[in-house]
């Protein structure tokens, strides 16, 4: 499954998310998810440790100003690479 995660990690339900995480799902932070993958967040670690792939979106990371505070451990993709992850995945989250 593609969870979609589109506001701050701070104003969701965060917890339910990484609940719902399997091994084989891969995890999408855009718009304002973004902030999730900051390095040396505590987001970040919560996420890294789940059995599930990590992804950010390069617009919308640059949109924010926040290219340079975005850690290693989140790929950074583009938007051809979000469609493959939708293609790859019938079965998608939004949160």
């Amino acid at each position: 499954m593609l969870h979609t995660l589109m506001t701050s990690p701070y104003h969701c339900d965060f917890t339910l998310l990484l609940r719902m995480l399997q091994e084989g799902d891969d995890v999408l932070l855009l718009q304002d998810g973004v902030i999730a993958a900051l390095a040396g967040s505590d987001r970040l670690a919560q996420l890294t440790a789940a059995p599930a792939g990590l992804y950010v979106l390069q617009a919308d990371v640059e949109a924010r100003g926040l290219t340079a505070q975005i850690s290693t451990s989140a790929t950074t993709i583009s938007y051809t690479d979000f469609v493959a992850l939708t293609v790859k995945h019938p079965q998608q989250m939004t949160w």
